[in-house]
């Protein structure tokens, strides 16, 4: 079984409440939810929170919700752990993990992550991007000729259930697939939120 979840806590130290503040006309993890239930091949989704207003959205989204353990929705706890948690009560083969403070996919896109993993055998698969920065006075090539490296934006993470459960990752096998640039936006600053606004008002609009 495949198993999608997002783990959405009430507490956020960069912006406050975060997970439900309104973008382009919704709460922010209600972007998620949306294309999380869309999705043909997820088999079942669930938002993994302790707080009620959020459990609240995501029922009325489409959603359903695993109550989260306060112990695992502090600053200090981890995604893997939400998603331990989760792996830990709902018998799974696969896990789809959808962060809420990556608003933006195109449709399809999850469908399509899944059926890479699955088809060429991944352990695990992430989506992001070609990053070429380099720190300042340590590098001499053009932009054009730094090979980069891949760096995994937080949209949709693809994972065997057994590696979650045993606290792993990655596994041996790893896909790295890259998406459109608008797709990249992780949430974690106003800027961040006035330019998500910006590409989901535009696509509303297109």
């Amino acid at each position: 079984m495949i198993l999608g979840i997002t783990p959405a806590r009430g507490g956020s130290k960069g912006i406050a409440r975060k997970n439900i503040r309104p973008l382009a006309g919704k709460p922010l993890i209600r972007w998620t939810i949306e294309a999380a239930v869309k999705a043909k091949l997820i088999d079942k989704y669930v938002v993994s929170t302790e707080d009620f207003e959020i459990a609240e959205i995501a029922k009325s989204s489409g959603a359903e919700v695993l109550q989260r353990p306060v112990s695992l929705a502090t600053d200090d706890a981890s995604t893997l752990s939400a998603s331990q948690h989760a792996v830990s009560i709902i018998p799974c083969d696969t896990v789809v993990l959808l962060q809420a403070t990556s608003p933006v996919r195109s449709p399809g896109l999850i469908d399509e992550c899944i059926r890479e993993f699955i088809d060429k055998g991944y352990d695990s698969l992430a989506t992001g991007f070609i990053c070429k920065y380099t720190e300042y006075g340590t590098n001499e090539l053009k932009r054009q000729d730094i090979p980069g490296f891949f760096y995994d934006d937080g949209n949709i993470y693809v994972i065997k259930a057994d590696l979650v459960r045993k606290g792993e990752r990655y596994g041996k096998k790893i896909g790295r697939k890259i998406i459109s640039r608008p797709q990249n936006i992780d949430i974690d600053d106003e800027f961040d939120f006035w330019l998500a606004e910006k590409i989901l008002k535009d696509r509303l609009c297109a």
